[in-house]
């Protein structure tokens, strides 16, 4: 039997500039790729030291290949694979977490970006501050030199600069959070402030986080893709990602020690992110996760899937120029509807399976930014939004953890356990709107609204979501 060979990296391993938290499939698929073609374009040192703050396997598929990859564009007339070379090694935080604050304190390291998810913030998505009682902030004020979380790191890795008498790295987050900038630096704060005072204001005063806002389609590898690969290349490839054709990054531009050249391979370098954010947020976010949790629980396994339901597609043309436009102040450069026309059309991709269950995890951290902001906005407008109180309904009825064939969900969310708890109360949409790091004081007391959602969550539950989403949209 012929044993396919392990890839091999066509370039040299670049010199370090950049450290990245959490070197997952997005990371793989968007900011290595964005990162390795800036420095094709216009050179530079900013060579990847990607750091795992969990698991190893990122490090063990990486490593033998000396970092490289192949990202394989996934489009309707077929694959383009291309190997990326920007990362130089992977480290695995929980084995040697001094080897990761040492790479941070490094004079090379420049820049730390991280993408951790919504939950990796370890803070309150409602009031955007640290969630202090959080186990891993916990560990992390008792023993600040082997911390668990991202926060922990990004602090003693400062510290230890600050130390150093080197000048602080710049910390972008590349999380879908609204105004994530801000929302990094004020966990920092909060943190360090646990810490030291003293070391809180040296972090507000010398270290920038500049905003930014990013989008691509990033499916699960599967084995399938694995050996889709290794039939077409030749090679075969753990680490490999796929993606859609499209990409768009946003980025605020203060790095006061550097950066790579993005603009170069097509980023938008922009003085203002909070725009093109919130259209990114609540037209693609925001009906990704209604296909998420009404298209699993009328049985679509991908979103492609979903919108080839035809009531679904609707839905989200609905949602889009009844309720999420009106909320959103148009960009700069920037066409809404046809912003909107050209997600249909990225949705219907048949090539990129994004799995509504992958899109439906950590909802509870999501929903804030995705759905409830333009909730208030069409409410402070005098607008009931029917659309998004189904998706609502839909989330509540998903986040119980038994599909509508009464096979049980695997829920994958920090607050599972209280999820579980509320879908089974006697009036389970009182319980979860009471929910307030979700929903807040405010919704909870709106009747109109609650209504709404409730009316939804009854047609849910009697009906199933195929025939809710069938109603709405006709």
């Amino acid at each position: 039997m012929t044993t396919t060979p392990r890839l091999t990296r066509d370039t040299a391993a670049p010199a370090p500039g950049i450290l990245h938290l959490g070197p997952g499939a997005f990371f793989r698929a968007f900011i290595a790729p964005y990162v390795d073609e800036a420095m094709m374009a216009a050179g530079g040192d900013w060579g990847i030291t990607a750091v795992s703050l969990q698991s190893p396997r990122a490090r063990d598929a990486l490593a033998p290949q000396d970092g490289a990859y192949m990202a394989v564009e996934r489009g309707p007339e077929g694959d383009v694979a291309r190997q990326i070379g920007s990362i130089r090694a992977v480290l695995v935080a929980p084995e040697d977490p001094q080897a990761v604050i040492a790479a941070m304190a490094a004079p090379e390291t420049r820049i730390v970006t991280l993408t951790v998810t919504e939950k990796g913030y370890c803070h309150n998505p409602r009031s955007g501050r640290l969630q202090a009682d959080h186990p891993d902030i916990q560990h992390d004020l008792a023993h600040p030199q082997a911390p668990r979380s991202a926060i922990g790191f990004l602090v003693a890795g400062l510290e230890r600069r600050f130390a150093s008498g080197l000048p602080p790295f710049t910390v972008l987050s590349c999380d879908n959070l609204p105004a994530n900038g801000r929302v990094v630096r004020q966990v920092v704060l909060d943190y360090a402030a646990r810490r030291a005072p003293a070391l809180a204001d040296r972090i507000a005063d010398q270290v920038a986080f500049p905003a930014c806002m990013v989008d691509r389609i990033t499916p699960a590898t599967t084995p399938d893709d694995i050996a889709a690969l290794a039939a077409s290349e030749g090679v075969s490839d753990p680490a490999m990602v796929v993606h859609e054709p499209f990409r768009q990054w946003v980025i605020e531009d203060q790095f006061p020690q550097g950066r790579p050249a993005w603009e170069a391979a097509g980023a938008q370098m922009v003085t203002d992110v909070e725009p093109h954010e919130l259209m990114k947020l609540r037209c693609l976010n925001g009906t990704h996760s209604t296909l998420a949790y009404l298209g699993y629980l009328a049985g679509h396994e991908t979103v492609s899937e979903a919108v080839a339901d035809a009531p679904f597609a609707a839905l989200c043309e609905r949602l889009w120029h009844r309720e999420i436009l009106p909320t959103i102040p148009v960009p700069q450069g920037e066409n809404l509807p046809a912003y909107c026309a050209a997600l249909l059309t990225r949705y219907r991709n048949p090539a990129i399976r994004h799995r509504t269950w992958q899109i439906a995890m950590d909802g509870s951290q999501k929903l804030p930014q995705r759905i409830l902001g333009t909730v208030r906005d069409n409410l402070a407008a005098g607008r009931l939004p029917a659309g998004l109180c189904l998706a609502i309904a839909g989330w509540m009825r998903y986040a119980g953890g038994i599909d509508e064939a009464g096979t049980a969900i695997d829920v994958r969310d920090p607050l599972a356990d209280e999820l579980r708890a509320a879908a089974a109360a006697a009036d389970p949409v009182a319980a979860f709107l009471a929910m307030d790091s979700v929903f807040g004081a405010d919704l909870a007391n709106h009747r109109d609204l609650v209504a709404a959602i409730r009316s939804a969550h009854d047609a849910l539950t009697s009906h199933g979501a195929a025939a809710a989403v069938r109603a709405f949209a006709s």
